[in-house]
């Protein structure tokens, strides 16, 4: 597993959380790029959770066992959100790091999203795609619209100047979540999971991160009828939960 940290420091962990349905096309190069991250201070667990995949996935995964912690193969598909609780349940670090299967973000910048720990001993941290990003691919202009709407309603619910919630890269102290607790299994659990730690954190940072965004030819999975169960989720969070 990819590990770091200078020789007779005490090693803080971090659980890579890697959902994967259908992505045998890049799963092993997305873990290759993973396993090549070494950051001072840090190691990484790496956890897969196939969710019921119907292509070659589980297959290439179980040839490569020197890439990750664990392989969680679930037996159906049960959507992302089912997948990343099971990934949850079996963390063990300090940190955990979403990491989608795909090719869309770069395990390389997980240097710069644990500045705000090594520095400033951060709670949450998310890289956005927004604020002054390296590159970024032009996409779809209704996606940005969309995540701008949700960016500032999450933003005036719970007091918080983000600038990009739906980033994969969300990074927070894994102390602050309780996977038992989390209702939701689709989209909207990103919401919840992020509501939930910006309650119980002291310190919230977000760092500049490039993307690659995939077209819906591609692989893309979300689609636009997903934004009102997320805006739901975090009326729910701040109201009643």
């Amino acid at each position: 597993m990819a590990e770091a940290g200078t020789e007779g420091d005490r090693s803080r962990t971090v659980s890579i959380i890697v959902p994967a349905y259908n992505e045998g096309a890049t799963i092993i190069e997305l873990l290759e790029r993973v396993n090549t991250q070494s950051v001072d201070g840090f190691e990484l667990e790496v956890i897969v959770i196939d969710d019921g995949s119907s292509d070659n996935s589980v297959a290439l995964l179980e040839s490569r066992p020197d890439l990750y912690s664990q392989l969680i193969p679930l037996p159906r598909n049960g959507g992302k959100g089912a997948a990343v609780k099971e990934g949850l349940k079996v963390a063990t670090g300090e940190y955990v790091l979403f990491q989608d299967a795909d090719l869309e973000y770069d395990p390389s910048e997980y240097a710069d999203l644990l500045v705000p720990v090594t520095k400033f001993d951060a709670d949450v941290v998310i890289g956005s795609r927004v604020i002054a990003p390296r590159f970024t691919r032009v996409h779809f202009f209704w996606h940005k619209v969309g995540n701008r709407a949700i960016t500032n309603v999450f933003n005036l619910f719970f007091n918080t100047t983000f600038t990009d919630i739906y980033s994969c890269y969300l990074m927070y102290r894994r102390s602050l979540v309780d996977p038992d607790r989390l209702r939701s299994v689709g989209w909207e659990q990103h919401a919840e999971i992020l509501a939930t730690a910006a309650k119980k954190a002291n310190v919230m940072y977000e760092v500049p991160i490039s993307y690659h965004g995939r077209t819906y030819d591609e692989g893309k999975k979300i689609r636009a009828h997903h934004v009102f169960a997320i805006f739901w989720m975090m009326m729910r969070k701040r109201v009643f939960l």
